[in-house]
């Protein structure tokens, strides 16, 4: 079983969290060995099983959450204490059956699960995130008890139902406003990313796993946040 964290340290940690990859396995035919290069650089691991190009919003089976649940888990074990935090995408059922063995908390859509049953079933320990697409999204979660918020898509990306994008000054306007920590989320590659140094977070798919060297692209990102992720590591 992975390192388990305490509810204090997987707070701190999310405090401190930069980079969040979004594991979409489907991306590629090789998704956990693009993962462990990249294990050791990012702050946050949400495991997203996705069928790419539906327009349904339903979330993955439980069965196929659970088995990359699983195998992710597994992939960081040897990273001990500073392995990422794991988080589920949509399954809460899948959160709460490996709160236990490793998983930290759940990530849950405007349209999933709402927050207030994530927190009474997976209780005050674990974190819970939500996304966010607006500013009035984000200003209503103000005194909601989620951990952080994602916010996007602030560039296009094909990976998500939402393909337009808000832009940075928009991820700027909301991590301003937002009471919690805040993640842009879309169409972020190492060569954009510099736009969201005001906010200093960024939450990554393609551009990590489908890139040829996904721990250069990882570093790349975070030097344009203004947090170096070797550095970063050395720092806990």
């Amino acid at each position: 079983m992975p390192y388990q964290f305490s509810a204090s340290e997987r707070r701190t940690r999310l405090t401190q969290a930069r980079l969040m990859l979004i594991f979409t396995p489907q991306l590629l035919d090789n998704p956990l060995e693009k993962l462990y290069e990249v294990a050791e650089v990012v702050d946050i691991i949400q495991v997203r099983p996705k069928d790419l190009g539906s327009e349904s919003q339903n979330p993955s089976s439980a069965r196929d959450c659970l088995s990359w649940s699983n195998q992710v888990l597994q992939s960081i074990k040897a990273l001990g204490d500073s392995r990422p935090l794991v988080l589920v995408n949509d399954r809460l059922d899948v959160a709460r059956t490996l709160m236990h063995d490793g998983v930290d908390g759940v990530h849950l859509g405007q349209d999933d699960t709402p927050w207030q049953v994530a927190r009474e079933l997976l209780g005050p320990d674990l974190l819970v995130g939500l996304s966010t697409h607006d500013y009035n999204q984000v200003r209503n979660c103000a005194n909601a008890s989620v951990d952080y918020l994602g916010f996007g898509p602030v560039f296009p990306t094909a990976t998500k139902e939402l393909k337009g994008g808000n832009g940075s000054v928009s991820a700027w306007v909301a991590h301003q406003s937002s009471a919690q920590p805040l993640f842009p989320i879309g169409g972020i590659t190492p060569e954009n990313a510099w736009q969201l140094a005001p906010v200093r977070r960024a939450a990554v798919a393609s551009s990590l796993l489908c890139a040829d060297n996904p721990k250069q692209a990882a570093e790349t990102i975070l030097s344009a946040l203004g947090a170096r992720g070797t550095e970063k590591r050395q720092d806990r």
